[in-house]
């Protein structure tokens, strides 16, 4: 069982940048494929961007490559989004979701709860 909470969601103007952490729990996080989607109103779940276990592969949702890095921090128990050159269009709540297997990361296993972010024009 894998717990995942969010922080660092918010409301920044266009061209800023935010940086979201999602904390997780369970002494098995290491092994864990972890994940950002987001959900804009009225639309659906998509995804952002996907890190492997041990951070050497990285796979990005066309829309966001070049603005948004995803990180992980192992001995903190720790995935990052850093979100740059931001866009009214990447306004949604943000998830961070795990699995453990990469390959199935397009549906994880588990769901944070999710953190606001607001980009104003």
């Amino acid at each position: 069982q894998v717990q995942l909470v969010e922080s660092g969601g918010g409301l920044v103007q266009a061209g800023g940048s935010l940086r979201l952490s999602c904390a997780a729990s369970g002494r098995t996080f290491s092994s864990y494929a972890m994940g950002w989607f987001r959900q804009a109103p009225g639309k659906e779940r998509e995804f952002v961007a996907a890190i492997s276990w041990s951070g050497g592969n990285t796979i990005y949702a066309d829309s966001v490559k070049g603005r948004l890095t995803i990180s992980r921090d192992n001995a903190e128990n720790t995935v990052y989004l850093q979100m740059n050159s931001l866009k009214p269009e990447d306004t949604a709540v943000y998830y961070c979701a795990a699995d453990p297997q990469y390959g199935r990361i397009y549906v994880p296993r588990y769901w944070g709860q999710g953190t606001q972010v607001t980009v104003s024009s």
